[in-house]
């Protein structure tokens, strides 16, 4: 009979992966290397190099090596719902929950001092100006912040990427990318607490972009929702917008005319 392989102590994950970026790769056969007695599989052939250079370095000693925390991705259409069950699950499990589209907001919120992106309605930013004329008899601004409302906003290369892809869902370069993803891998408290990440990938390139960096989420969920149930759920947060936008409406064209009547008296 044959004799039953003995694996090491990362089971079929690379054990150099584990050590050097906490992160439970899968290792492949043709990567493969026997320390006593044990099979080891590594992620590349460079990693296999670097174990038998000093494999005690990855091996477990006194006590078992330790496992990283859990890391989601949860994947869905807009309207999904995948944001409360993010929220849920990141409470029940105490990691951390990361909204992609919210980060990348908070980004660039500190230059363009609103949110981005077609549910923002930044096509209608100018609806509620003041005309320039009329600007001395309104008290809802100051001189100095009508000064800093028209300097023009110089944004990054980087930001710039950022705000296409709040506006157009242009997707963002791999050199953007690695200033924000992997540091939820690699640093802390995401690295020694986890995280549910809500909204990435959602393009097979940004999937692509986790595997080629070695990031790779202990599970993926993709939330199915049918249309119907989706419409039911974003008709009505719509609606609602869309009379607080009438309302606001109202509420300038009145100012407007009570500026007016007072410019000409």
């Amino acid at each position: 009979k044959q004799k039953k392989r003995q694996m090491g102590d990362t089971k079929h994950f690379c054990p150099v992966s584990l050590k050097e970026s906490f992160v439970l790769y899968p290792g492949l056969q043709e990567y493969a290397a026997k320390y006593k007695e044990k099979i080891y599989y590594f992620s590349t052939s460079e990693y296999r190099d670097k174990f038998l250079k000093n494999p005690e370095e990855y091996v477990a000693h006194k006590e078992p090596l330790q496992a990283p925390p859990l890391r989601v991705c949860l994947l869905g259409i807009h309207g999904a719902g995948k944001s409360t069950c993010a929220r849920q699950i990141a409470a029940k499990l105490g990691i951390f929950h990361i909204q992609f589209e919210e980060y990348l907001q908070e980004l660039i919120l500190p230059k363009t001092r609103k949110k981005v992106g077609p549910s923002f309605d930044e096509d209608h930013e100018d609806d509620n100006k003041i005309p320039e004329e009329l600007e001395d008899f309104s008290q809802t601004m100051t001189k100095t912040e009508r000064e800093k409302s028209k300097q023009e906003v110089q944004l990054t290369d980087e930001e710039e990427a950022i705000k296409a892809n709040l506006m157009d869902n242009m997707e963002l370069p791999p050199k953007v990318l690695d200033k924000i993803v992997p540091d939820w891998w690699k640093k802390e408290p995401f690295r020694s607490t986890g995280f549910i990440l809500d909204g990435f990938p959602r393009t097979s390139d940004e999937a692509r972009y986790l595997s080629e960096r070695g990031l790779c989420p202990d599970v993926a969920v993709y939330i199915q929702v049918e249309e119907d149930d989706i419409l039911n759920r974003l008709i009505p947060l719509r609606l609602k917008k869309w009379k607080d936008r009438q309302r606001k409406k109202k509420e300038y064209k009145k100012k407007l005319k009570e500026l007016k009547a007072k410019k000409r008296v």
